[in-house]
């Protein structure tokens, strides 16, 4: 349990982190903010009234000092890292700062495209599997033929998909934790088109915006389902708002900030999400695993291309194609689209780092420890760093 001294600390990083949105909103014309969701819609902790970067930036320099006088090891080290990443924003917003920088000092990680050698890994991982399968040819050409094998038709992806959640939900149960809330308050799917994301969960509305745009698997769609949904994002917000209430977690839980400390893990859950239900079912789970880190790391170069190296998107658009495996052109444009926003470049370094982090913390736990872990894991903001620091 966090101590009341963390929990009244982490009303006050609530507060400030709304002040700061409600800033760079009316400063940047930016409608989605840097606080993308806000669980407490009753209004609870109001948004610290500053009148500009410098105000914000005296606030968090004393919460930076505060922070490394809270009583738990893991929280001196998150909100340090906080604070950093906020102030590092604030940098941006007044003087600028390198694309490079902004990858370092918001999401902590090094500031460097997925290797070709960490790329030629995943390839030759993902060929061994598909020769495995069966497939024949080439790297593509197997992953072609893998794709058409267990494409889901647009007709059928919302019967899919709905399946999908009511396992993935069982399973959360079965396997993690009992979710707060009746089957009925779960996610619900809504088809779009021409939008910058896969999959984005609407925690608010209870809904899932699913791009119908790529092309669609079965393994695809699973993956998109735990991430999303359960054990994901929406178990990720539920947990939050339940504990919060309860003084098991920190206000600041109520609050989901774009390229922070925390934007690594947040991701990491959700991607971890089909080894934490124990669902890997055949080789074709195994396949879109791979696939998913491979075309993480493919995204960061892509970013890099694009904000580093100053290539043209319609450059980066063609880099992409001739790596992306699967998911046709649908899926090149959406990623061009994700990395072109300047206040979202870099968050894509939160899905090549976060499965890293958070998937092998999981494993090494013992099933008499796994409740603790995962309290310490949904009830408490993390960065890569804090993550590990939960003894198994």
């Amino acid at each position: 349990m966090l101590t009341d001294a963390t929990l009244d600390y982490g009303s006050r990083v609530a507060t400030a982190l709304l002040g700061l949105d409600a800033l760079y909103r009316v400063e940047s014309g930016d409608g989605d903010g840097l606080v993308v969701v806000n669980l407490d819609t009753a209004g609870r902790f109001r948004p610290d009234a500053f009148a500009g970067y410098e105000e914000v930036r005296k606030c968090f320099e004393a919460l930076r000092e505060d922070a490394f006088r809270l009583p738990e090891p893991d929280r001196q080290t998150y909100y340090g890292a906080l604070c950093h990443s906020t102030l590092s924003f604030i940098t941006w917003r007044q003087h600028k700062l390198s694309f490079t920088s902004q990858i370092g000092d918001f999401l902590h990680v090094p500031a460097e495209p997925a290797s070709e050698a960490d790329l030629a890994v995943l390839r030759s991982e993902l060929q061994g599997l598909l020769d495995g399968m069966g497939y024949r040819g080439t790297l593509a050409e197997q992953c072609a033929a893998w794709e058409e094998q267990t494409r889901v038709p647009k007709e059928a992806v919302g019967v899919v998909v709905q399946e999908l959640m009511d396992q993935a939900w069982e399973r959360t149960e079965k396997h993690l934790m009992k979710i707060p809330a009746p089957r009925s308050d779960g996610m619900r799917l809504v088809p779009v088109s021409g939008v910058a994301f896969n999959a984005r969960c609407d925690y608010l509305n209870r809904t899932v915006e699913l791009n119908i745009d790529p092309i669609l698997t079965r393994p695809g769609l699973k993956h998109l389902v735990v991430h999303e949904c359960y054990p994901g994002h929406y178990v990720q917000f539920k947990l939050r708002e339940a504990w919060e209430r309860q003084g098991r977690s920190a206000a600041d839980g109520l609050l989901s900030v774009v390229n922070t400390a925390s934007s690594s893990v947040f991701e990491g859950i959700g991607d971890s999400g089909i080894l934490m239900l124990d669902w890997f079912e055949d080789d074709d789970d195994r396949v879109q695993a791979k696939m998913n880190r491979y075309r993480a790391g493919i995204g960061t170069q892509a970013a890099w291309q694009l904000h580093a190296l100053g290539w043209s998107e319609d450059r980066v658009a063609e880099s992409l194609r001739g790596k992306s495996l699967v998911g046709g052109e649908g899926w090149v444009q959406n990623r061009v689209r994700f990395i072109a926003s300047p206040a979202r470049a870099v968050l894509i370094w939160s899905y090549w780092w976060g499965e890293r982090v958070v998937a092998p913390a999981f494993s090494s736990v013992s099933a008499e420890r796994r409740g603790e872990f995962l309290e310490y894991l949904y009830g408490r903001m993390h960065s890569n760093a804090t993550v590990a620091l939960f003894t198994p």
